[in-house]
């Protein structure tokens, strides 16, 4: 497949992005105007887009102090590309950003039938005596 890697969205890709957004479950209430706001602050992002088309088809974004932790989220890539090696992809871009070389912990969380999926780079739930919270203010 032809595809190029990017590391910053065109008005069309956020309109992308969004639409990607819409495919599952635990970003498909975020809204438009929002998702600009992550965007703006967000450290470093990551898109693919066909070579073609300059279709946006998988995204990921990291928030990071680039010292201590790079916090993985969004790792997404359009359905109709699934199993097609972009997702391994997105990580690897992530791991081997030159920005994050010398970020002592990666982070993301993730459903359990993905685990697997992350384990490949080194990621573990076994994180010692840590317990994820979370304050929901919307």
């Amino acid at each position: 497949m032809d595809y190029n890697i990017i590391s910053s969205l065109d008005e069309q890709q956020i309109i992308e992005l969004y639409e990607l957004y819409q495919q599952e479950w635990w970003t498909n209430n975020r809204k438009f105007e929002d998702v600009l706001v992550m965007l703006e602050n967000s450290d470093i992002l990551i898109g693919i887009c066909e070579n073609k088309t300059n279709r946006l088809i998988g995204f990921t974004r990291v928030l990071s102090d680039f010292v201590y932790k790079a916090l993985i989220f969004d790792v997404i890539v359009h359905e109709k590309y699934q199993g097609k090696g972009l997702g391994r992809i997105l990580i690897d871009q992530v791991t081997t950003h030159p920005k994050l070389q010398h970020v002592q912990h990666f982070e993301l969380y993730c459903k359990s039938d993905k685990m697997a999926f992350y384990e490949k780079w080194g990621f573990t739930k076994e994180i010692g005596d840590i317990n994820f919270m979370r304050k929901t203010l919307k």
